[in-house]
């Protein structure tokens, strides 16, 4: 993946860095839909309504078998965020936070609108995608935080107390973009977090999150991709519970068989820093993508998360073809993200060709207007 982080792409690393982008998505929606129906229940209600391994396959929720969650449909924002980011940059105008912010408004809308708004021509395409308007129990703090125009930042923070994993869920993406150092991958994955998350640790998760994707995305493994995340949070005040955290999945990695038990004492309270540890954890010992998700959402914290999380990484290691097929072919709204996850592949990878001072393709601006 060296040839990535520079301006000329060959066809082997387009095709490769696809694939990551496709498997990340994917992995973290389907993580998403395979833990959310089991949120809030225990372990042992897990096994009471799924059997004695628990749960083992998809189950039902929202009406249907694969329905996806908040997680899942900020996630998408985020890469539209992304790439509408990129195209602004012509401009002139660069500030990434902004353009995120400006996303999450357009996910806070389907949230309380009925249905997509055509006269609104600068929402681009994937505020008309009409799946994308259902209410999926999306956490109180991201309801505040895209609520107003105005943006929370890391000197004035939305809900500085909030210590939840959802912003964490949200910023797989920031670890996609593989052309950026890890240090920008890790602030502007903070920034967009303290929108919604004010707390250090919650900020600092999602920061840690992105890096380890992002080494991922560019080929390391995923030992070395939490080093490496452990090495840029060292300078970062309010820090140490998060590294905590990391260090404490990598140790649970050499106790031996993994256990729901270990899972659980790995989430602790269910805040954002445990939940990365189980992330972190169940990639590093599962057998193949089934068994780490698996092992992430059997257990009594927030499962979704847990599965949503893991499912990212997990597709980021390994590309989308080591994702279950069969819980893809139920998967809602694969169509939606097939097509957002080409598109940012392209827009990462052959960028000047779709938009620049030269001229722009006007398809391209349709999907992603400037404003």
């Amino acid at each position: 993946m060296g040839a990535t982080a520079g301006t000329v792409w060959g066809r082997a690393e387009q095709q490769d860095f696809r694939s990551r982008v496709r498997g990340t998505l994917l992995g973290s929606a389907v993580g998403d839909a395979l833990g959310a129906p089991v949120d809030g229940l225990t372990l042992e209600q897990i096994r009471e309504a799924h059997g004695a391994e628990g749960l083992v396959d998809l189950a039902f929720g929202h009406g249907r078998r694969g329905s996806v969650t908040h997680l899942t449909q900020l996630t998408l924002f985020t890469l539209d965020g992304l790439i509408r980011a990129q195209v602004r940059r012509d401009t002139g105008a660069w500030h990434p936070p902004t353009d995120l912010h400006r996303a999450y408004r357009r996910w806070a809308a389907t949230q309380s609108d009925w249905g997509p708004d055509e006269r609104r021509k600068d929402d681009g395409w994937l505020a008309r995608e009409e799946w994308l308007y259902a209410r999926r129990d999306p956490a109180r703090s991201c309801l505040i935080g895209f609520g107003d125009d105005v943006m929370g930042t890391l000197d004035a923070p939305k809900s500085p107390g909030e210590l939840g994993p959802e912003a964490a869920a949200r910023s797989v993406p920031f670890g996609l973009l593989v052309g950026w150092e890890p240090q920008l991958v890790m602030q502007l994955a903070v920034e967009c977090a303290a929108q919604t998350h004010g707390h250090p640790t919650a900020y600092l998760a999602a920061g840690a999150y992105a890096v380890i994707v992002h080494a991922l995305a560019r080929g390391e493994s995923l030992d070395g991709a939490v080093q490496r995340a452990l090495a840029i949070l060292a300078a970062r005040p309010g820090q140490q519970p998060v590294a905590d955290a990391l260090q404490h999945a990598l140790g649970a990695v050499r106790q031996g068989m993994p256990t729901p038990g270990r899972v659980e004492e790995l989430a602790g309270d269910g805040t954002a820093e445990g939940l990365l540890a189980v992330a972190v954890y169940c990639a590093l010992v599962g057998e193949d993508v089934r068994h780490g998700l698996c092992l992430a959402v059997n257990q009594g914290g927030p499962s979704g998360v847990a599965g949503a999380l893991t499912g990212g990484l997990l597709g980021a290691l390994h590309g989308e073809t080591a994702l279950p097929p069969a819980w893809l072919a139920e998967l809602e709204g694969r169509p939606t993200m097939l097509v957002l996850a080409d598109d940012f592949a392209m827009e990462m990878t052959q960028g000047p060709a779709l938009h620049g001072p030269g001229g722009s393709a006007p398809g391209w601006l349709a999907r992603y207007p400037r404003a």
